[in-house]
């Protein structure tokens, strides 16, 4: 799990038990399992698809995808992670989201990444606007921190035009322990409501 927003919330207790709730419900989402391990690892077997996302497993196997798969529903069981897949047409994996919540900080993050195909499309910003809005809406949490590689520009942008307020750089900490330099963005309910009010 990576490492929670530098803004520290503390939720109460209710509000804490509400969001594990939620998160354990997944309402909505398409909670990926055993029957998605061999899409979400053609999908990440991409190094163009999975090269900049730093909190996946390596290397990229189908037993170290189906680890995180089962991983991922242990925590969301706990009422701290939840990892979705997006099924296409045909009913491939066509991107995933995994989002990581601190229920005791009403807070979490948002990862994910599209098929090659299916990117460029302007479906990419469109996704991360509706993960967020479903973030704060079904799960109630109050903050969101987002980071992104360096050179990252296509999530750099799309994270930008959701609203987020850029607050320079954090290290993030990989699977293997290696650290990378990485942007790092918040938004709060708030500011995401006022914004989306007007």
């Amino acid at each position: 799990m990576s490492a929670p927003p530098k803004t520290e919330l503390v939720a109460t207790p209710d509000e804490a038990a509400a969001i594990r709730t939620a998160v354990r419900a997944a309402q909505g989402r398409v909670v990926a399992g055993p029957e998605h391990v061999d899409g979400l690892y053609q999908l990440l077997a991409d190094p163009a698809v999975s090269g900049p996302i730093y909190d996946l497993p390596k290397p990229i196997t189908r037993d170290s995808v189906a680890a995180w798969v089962a991983d991922s529903e242990a925590l969301r069981q706990e009422g701290r992670c939840i990892l979705s897949v997006n099924l296409d047409e045909a009913g491939a994996v066509g991107g995933y989201s995994r989002i990581t919540v601190w229920p005791e900080r009403a807070s979490g993050e948002l990862a994910g990444a599209r098929r090659g195909d299916l990117q460029n499309s302007g479906q990419g910003a469109r996704g991360v606007a509706q993960s967020i809005a479903w973030m704060f809406e079904h799960l109630g949490l109050r903050l969101i921190g987002l980071t992104a590689a360096l050179d990252n520009v296509r999530s750099a942008k799309a994270i930008d035009a959701a609203g987020f307020r850029r607050m320079g750089e954090v290290e993030s900490t990989r699977p293997d322990g290696t650290i990378r330099r990485s942007l790092y963005w918040e938004l709060t309910r708030a500011d995401w409501e006022l914004r989306h009010r007007l």
